[in-house]
C-alpha cells in the first residue's frame, strides 16, 4: 500500500456508502475489523460492525456524507471531513453531522479500522 492507495480506498468506501449498496460496503472491511464512533461507541468484527451500519441505513434511508478532500495520513491511513445529511425514517427529522473520519487499512487494502470523530451530532 502507498499513501496515494490508502486515500482511494477511503473515497472509494464513502462512495459506495453513498449509493447504499451495503453488499458492496462490507467486502472491503477486514473480517476482525473495528470500528469506533464518538456517538454511537466500538464496533468489532465484521458481524458487529454489519449489524450497525444496516440499521443505521435503516433508520437514515437517504444518508449522504459530502467529502471534500482525502488526505493520506501515512501508507496505510487516510483520513477526511465530512458532512453527513439524512433524515429519520420514523420521524422524518432532518439530521445535520459534520466529523472526522481516519480509516486504517491491511496491506491488502482491507479495512482494518474506522475511526470517526462527530464534531457537530444532530
Amino acid at each position: 500500500m502507498d499513501r496515494q492507495n490508502a486515500a482511494e480506498l477511503a473515497r472509494l468506501y464513502v462512495e459506495r456508502s453513498n449509493r447504499h449498496v451495503l453488499d458492496e460496503v462490507f467486502p472491503q472491511f477486514d473480517p476482525e475489523a473495528t470500528y469506533r464512533s464518538s456517538q454511537f461507541g466500538l464496533f468489532e468484527g465484521l458481524d458487529q460492525i454489519r449489524d450497525m451500519m444496516t440499521g443505521f441505513f435503516a433508520a437514515f434511508p437517504d444518508v449522504h456524507w459530502t467529502v471534500d478532500d482525502y488526505r493520506a495520513e501515512s501508507d496505510d491511513t487516510a483520513s477526511f471531513e465530512f458532512t453527513m445529511r439524512a433524515s429519520h425514517a420514523e420521524t422524518g427529522q432532518s439530521v445535520v453531522r459534520r466529523g472526522l473520519e481516519t480509516i486504517t487499512f491491511t496491506e491488502e487494502g482491507l479495512i482494518r479500522h474506522i475511526e470517526v470523530e462527530v464534531a457537530q451530532p444532530g
